[in-house]
């Protein structure tokens, strides 16, 4: 394992710790509103805290990147650390076991470690860019299949900004139409790796943030699968629209999103 790989594992699993302790006793974490159906706990500073501190210690000059405390000496380093402590706050503080630490580390602007680790089922999902992307040691695939018609596809419902509602029920629509079926449980960065280990075809969602998917995206490329925004192009990590799937599935689910684009 690379040593910069390293380090994230350990920052991650030191995070799980934090965070399932919490989980044992939800009714006393302290809950805070950053805007309209989006929160923030006691629980994902503290996580985000043990994961810089575990980052720093090792590597004192890189820059962060952090949902809940910002940039931090960006700029300064040509190595940038893009962390979510808890990707999935709503599902954490309604008990839901289906959230996430997701950390990428970018070296000049390309993602070239990733960890996302669910602590609920103790899965630990890695890439190294150009070594392959493996869950728990085991190296992972995208699925084979594609014909959408046997294709189960992936997403996220707009909740803090819905100023583009009916953009994404027009799409879908149009993917419930001709898949298998879709499923929202609430954690990119836990449906990014859904689709590199072949659990789901495909995915897609609007306007996230850049911790959201740093991490998952390489976990995806690494496993065999392409990860674009909803043009086709490579500026998902800017616009926070991405699409990802298996090589067979991308082109059929980006034809049926392309008619929404703008709406």
């Amino acid at each position: 394992m690379h040593p910069m790989l390293n380090v994230a594992v350990k920052a991650a699993r030191r995070a799980g710790s934090v965070i399932q302790r919490a989980s044992l006793n939800l009714d006393a974490v302290r809950v805070e509103r950053k805007k309209h159906n989006d929160f923030v706990t006691e629980v994902d500073r503290a996580a985000e805290e043990s994961i810089i501190a575990s980052i720093l210690e090792a590597y004192p000059k890189h820059a962060i990147l952090a949902e809940e405390s910002g940039a931090k000496g960006i700029g300064s380093s040509e190595y940038e650390w893009i962390i979510d402590p808890i990707d999935g706050t709503t599902n954490f503080l309604h008990g839901h076991p289906q959230y996430a630490i997701s950390i990428a580390l970018a070296h000049k602007g390309q993602v070239q470690q990733a960890v996302v680790f669910d602590p609920n089922r103790n899965d630990l999902f890695t890439a190294s860019r150009g070594v392959g992307a493996f869950l728990n040691d085991r190296r992972i695939r995208v699925s084979k299949r594609f014909m959408m018609n046997e294709c189960v596809i992936a997403t996220g419902f707009p909740v803090s900004d819905q100023s583009y509602i009916d953009q994404y029920l027009g799409m879908l629509k149009d993917v419930l139409a001709k898949s298998a079926g879709v499923r929202r449980e609430g954690a990119a960065s836990l449906d990014l790796c859904n689709v590199a280990c072949g659990r789901v075809e495909g995915f897609w969602e609007l306007n996230l943030k850049p911790w959201d998917i740093a991490a998952g995206s390489l976990i995806v490329q690494e496993a065999g699968g392409i990860v674009t925004d909803l043009s086709g192009e490579q500026g998902w990590l800017e616009s926070g629209d991405i699409v990802a799937a298996n090589p067979k599935v991308l082109a059929q689910l980006l034809h049926m999103l392309a008619p929404h684009i703008g709406k």
